[in-house]
């Protein structure tokens, strides 16, 4: 006897053309659909969206308005619980009304009686103190709980959540795969990985080579975007470099994307360069396809790092928040600078040598890499184990 089906709510940053979060979105539907058909259950999604037909046109799921609070009521209301996450939604930088917004829901589907679940949150920063009783309360009501990395999980205890409530997993999007190529990843990663350095100076014989760059605004003086650009055009005069920068959230990273752009001018054209921009890919795939068919990525957003760490495409980040620091530590990295004092010269060192020793850095860092996308499914399998024990 099949099980019926079972509705579930997806509380998210979704619909707001982020390629990042649609990227972890798009990867806990796929975990959902692989581990509750593992569990022998059916579990149908429904997502908060602040553009519901967007989201249905491009994931082919139920999608409410996320601030339309009659629908989301009548939504948890008709399901068997809610999923939070994954992302950084509980953090207070972006302002203050995030956190509230976000537990406010998860605390809607508590009162209704329905299990809660975090999913692969980033916590923090939470630097209004008000917040932490509030975020203690809610999650201890949770059915589970994870988060994306160790420093999320120690804030949580700081607030008084205990350790044993806490699941530390990868970020989602470790497990994100292309359609065309989930039978022979592993394969290809595997033989990839396994050429001799002999391949590096092949790889350098070629030319020219796609390094990809996400770039997004935060320094008010721009220097970090000014000191990247500096640092390419020193890159671009050592070897050859098409250089494809790839906005992760639109339009605001289109934006600064066009402004590196123009700082670069006509240099890396000149020194047998060239310069592109991939302004429409919205649907994650196509983003982690642009990611994979580079030699090198650069990269700002977190997730234009995961997707590169997936994809095994060597990389380089520019850290703005400890996000980017816990990530990097995990793959065995370090930033090559922060916003803060980025330098040109730095960018161009990192980028040279990515590029003439990547198949050295791909062989160092897979053992990291593919331990964090055989775990990237642990929160989903959680889940699909719940309703199925209470089925």
């Amino acid at each position: 006897m099949v099980a019926a089906a079972q509705k579930i709510i997806i509380s998210g940053y979704y619909g707001f053309r982020n390629s990042g979060d649609e990227a972890v979105l798009q990867s806990i539907l796929n975990a959902l659909r692989k581990q509750s058909e593992a569990a022998g259950i059916t579990l149908t999604p429904v997502v908060l969206s602040i553009d519901p037909e967007w989201t249905t046109a491009t994931y082919g799921v139920e999608s409410v308005h996320r601030m339309k609070l009659g629908e989301v009521r009548k939504a948890i209301s008709e399901s068997a619980g809610l999923i939070s996450g994954g992302g950084s939604l509980l953090q207070d930088v972006t302002g203050s009304k995030t956190i509230p917004y976000y537990l406010a829901i998860i605390k809607l589907a508590q009162w209704m009686g329905k299990p809660t679940f975090i999913y692969a949150q980033g916590i923090g920063p939470v630097n209004r103190k008000l917040f932490h009783p509030l975020i203690k309360s809610v999650f201890r009501k949770c059915a589970y709980v994870s988060v994306r990395d160790e420093q999320s999980r120690q804030l949580l205890q700081s607030m008084g959540l205990g350790e044993d409530k806490i699941d530390v997993v990868p970020d989602p999007v470790m497990g994100l795969t292309l359609p065309e190529d989930i039978a022979s990843e592993k394969q290809d990663a595997g033989s990839g990985i396994m050429e001799s350095a002999v391949a590096d100076e092949a790889i350098l014989q070629s030319g020219p080579y796609t390094v990809g760059i996400s770039v997004r605004f935060w320094e008010q003086s721009r220097k970090e975007l000014d000191a990247l650009a500096e640092g390419l055009v020193k890159a671009a005069a050592e070897l050859p470099l098409h250089l494809r920068f790839l906005p992760f959230h639109h339009s605001a990273d289109n934006d600064a994307s066009h402004y590196v752009m123009q700082k670069l001018g006509q240099d890396v054209e000149e020194l047998g360069g060239s310069v592109s921009i991939c302004e429409d890919a919205l649907h994650p795939l196509r983003m982690l396809r642009e990611v994979g068919q580079c030699q090198a990525m650069i990269g700002m957003r977190l997730h234009s790092l995961i997707y590169a760490a997936g994809r095994r495409v060597p990389l380089m980040g520019v850290s703005y928040d400890p996000k980017i620091d816990h990530f990097l530590d995990r793959i065995g990295c370090q930033p090559v600078g922060s916003t803060a004092g980025l330098e040109g010269d730095r960018v161009a060192a990192g980028l040279l040598e990515l590029l003439k020793s990547g198949e050295a850095w791909k062989r160092e860092r897979e053992p990291l890499i593919a331990s964090l996308v055989e775990e990237a499914e642990a929160p989903a399998r959680q889940i699909a184990q719940y309703f199925r024990r209470k089925g």
